[in-house]
């Protein structure tokens, strides 16, 4: 019964911390790798105007549903304007007011954005639209172009690619030939074909958007078609019938409707221009957690101080080595002194580096080991021995630093950073064990801290196992699990298989 209960204990860890991870990998954007940056476009429209001699208003339509991407930030720069974001007809609008202005005006809005899969691209389902009111001849033209395009298609998506064919063949019928007799640009020819389907009772409209490349000092929009099939909308090549956004396009309105208007004002000219920039995956987490209210981020550990951070990114390394040293005691079999002083001595080798750390520890311990010795003699009780050893272990810390400095060697000043308390236990165990057990045991219970020690630096110090560890401190618990599995192992150790082989054999 009790061995169920460890399995349901480590499921139950194990589904909680790999949830809390998932969802903030997929939902919040946390990213797996170390330095990782995902690109980000800072979109900037500006409106030129020559004022009048009143009241100033300005309104130019602004995104609001952007299918690809998401909106980290945005801001409007304006000297002396009032200004505010409202919902029009055709959308969202940013508004700017002003009593009184003299000459030349310019208003600026910005607005940075990142690729994101996940948003939604649609809006609510629009209703079907009216029959358009147009005139004769045109009347005559649209009934006989749309009937005839509906007899070649299927369904929604077929009727847009066919009409679209038919607008655009170079040797246009006479109703496609009256039909674009007036149309001298892309906007007014992608809005010939939403009357079309307004006649054929198809919503449609136009999105005017950016293609995203790099930097750009001067962008133009560009007219796309959106329709909608009763379920989604759907967006058309105007030029080739082709059923796909460009890549990146970004949308940045939708409709008929002029992208700017200005009372009071006259001259008006809207700039665009683009540039890509490479934001830290983190910061753009951050933003996504505060846009959907969650309070992921406030407890991640990125919301703390910088110096605490620093503490907890050593700190939460420990359980990494505390599993490597279970699973070297419990299933190789390595033996070693103490249970958590391998662990503690390979976060010293974080700071003193491998090579130089296992020579100090070695070096620390076999002196340490004579002193012992010399103190059995003095037939000193327990704990004044220990703070004997304790004040030996100090000095010859101290020894070591000054010494490796006078001969030119920084490295050794990096001793102090052993714990000494660690090292003074390890020299009495040591000694103890030497007296029990004999000088083979001792040392091979030395070696095999030694090892366990080197084993957790290694795994401690893998870069991407710092990161997720830090990122998504909620792994810590499958870590947990995995050492309560552990705990219930009772079968051979790797390092017992030669031991009983005769055995097996046998």
């Amino acid at each position: 019964m009790k061995q169920r209960y460890v399995y349901v204990l480590a499921a139950l860890l194990t589904v909680v911390g790999l949830s809390v991870f998932l969802y903030k990998w997929q939902v919040l954007g946390f990213p797996l790798g170390a330095d990782q940056e995902r690109p980000v476009w800072t979109i900037e429209s500006a409106v030129h105007f020559d004022s009048g001699p009143g009241t100033i208003k300005v309104q130019l339509h602004v995104p609001t549903l952007t299918p690809g991407f998401s909106v980290l930030n945005q801001y409007n720069v304006s000297r002396g304007y009032g200004f505010s974001l409202n919902y029009g007809s055709g959308g969202r609008e940013a508004q700017w007011t002003i009593r009184r202005a003299d000459g030349a005006q310019t208003v600026y809005y910005r607005i940075s954005v990142y690729e994101d899969a996940g948003v939604d691209e649609s809006d609510t389902i629009p209703p079907f639209p009216p029959r358009p009111v147009i005139n004769e001849p045109l009347n005559t033209a649209v009934d006989v172009l749309v009937a005839d395009v509906r007899e070649r298609s299927a369904d929604t998506s077929s009727f847009a690619t066919e009409l679209l064919r038919r607008l655009n063949d170079p040797s246009p019928d006479p109703n496609v030939e009256l039909l674009l007799s007036g149309v001298a640009s892309e906007t007014e020819f992608v809005g010939i074909a939403t009357t079309l389907l307004a006649a054929a009772r198809i919503p449609a409209r136009v999105v005017h958007g950016l293609p995203l490349s790099g930097r750009q000092r001067s962008a133009a929009l560009v007219p796309w078609l959106e329709v909608h099939d009763g379920d989604q909308w759907l967006y058309f090549n105007p030029a080739t019938g082709e059923q796909a956004l460009p890549e990146r396009f970004f949308v940045w309105w939708r409709g008929s409707e002029p992208l700017v208007s200005v009372e009071g004002g006259s001259n008006v000219r809207v700039d665009f221009a683009v540039q890509q920039t490479h934001l830290d995956a983190i910061a753009i987490a951050e933003t996504q957690a505060a846009q959907q209210d969650s309070s992921a981020f406030d407890f991640s550990l990125y919301s703390l101080p910088i110096r605490t951070q620093a503490v907890y990114a050593v700190l939460l390394m420990i359980p990494i080595g505390a599993l490597v040293m279970v699973v070297m005691r419990n299933i190789v079999g390595i033996d070693a002194f103490g249970t958590f002083m391998p662990v503690l001595i390979a976060l010293a080798f974080r700071e003193t580096k491998l090579v130089w750390g296992v020579i100090l520890f070695t070096l620390l311990v076999a002196l340490g080991l004579s002193i012992r010795f010399l103190l059995e003699r003095l037939r000193l009780l327990l704990v004044p021995r220990l703070s004997a050893v304790l004040i030996v272990v100090v000095l010859l810390m101290l020894f070591i630093s000054l010494t490796s400095h006078r001969l030119g060697m920084e490295t050794g000043l990096s001793v102090a950073l052993f714990p000494m308390v660690i090292i003074a236990m390890t020299i009495e165990r040591m000694s103890v064990v030497w007296e029990e057990r004999g000088a083979a045991d001792a040392i091979r219970a030395g070696l095999g801290s030694l090892v366990i020690a080197v084993g957790a630096y290694i795994f401690m110090g893998i870069a991407a196992v710092e990161h997720l560890v830090f990122t998504f401190p909620e792994l810590l618990l499958v870590v947990l699990a995995l050492v309560v599995l552990a705990g219930r192992y009772t079968g051979y150790r790797l390092t017992e298989l030669k031991r009983f082989k005769a055995l097996g054999n046998g």
